[in-house]
């Protein structure tokens, strides 16, 4: 008998629903409203913050490399979107640490405590059980050595 293999179609069926591909599905679509967010936070208040020193638009810091940078001529640096891109990066992951990261890993860490309490629980009644099962047992033997003993004198 040759077994029968899954077609492709099944094996992307399959693909598809297992929970780590729908996860990483909320998780983009989660990621991109939560990128519209941080970029009006950067541009509502960091930039005008930075713009308190020179221009809102960070877009607009920028070095030259050659003599002349006037126009669309000359070799720019443009630091400034470096700058701003940084500082969405940096809000953005701080944001995600201290509201999911770190409230997860705490609620995770917490469930298995809990677990291990539990666990370690029933561990505890278990072995009590088991040494008191031992002793009535031991006390039952020394109690039949005791009548049998008793029974040959008499």
């Amino acid at each position: 008998m040759s077994e029968k293999k899954p077609s492709v179609w099944e094996g992307f069926k399959a693909f598809l629903m297992r929970g780590n591909v729908v996860d990483l599905a909320v998780a983009v679509v989660i990621g991109a409203a939560f990128t519209n967010i941080v970029n009006s936070v950067v541009k509502g208040l960091i930039n005008p913050l930075v713009g308190a020193i020179g221009t809102k638009n960070l877009d607009t810091y920028s070095s030259c490399l050659s003599d002349n940078c006037q126009g669309e001529e000359g070799i720019r640096l443009l630091w400034g979107s470096v700058l701003g891109a940084t500082l969405t990066f940096v809000i953005t992951a701080t944001v995600v640490y201290f509201l999911m990261v770190l409230p997860m890993s705490k609620y995770l860490a917490l469930q298995e405590a809990r677990r291990k309490a539990k666990e370690g629980t029933q561990e505890v009644v278990e072995l009590t059980e088991l040494e008191v099962l031992k002793e009535i047992r031991d006390a039952l033997v020394a109690q039949q050595r005791q009548r049998g003993s008793g029974h040959d004198e008499q």
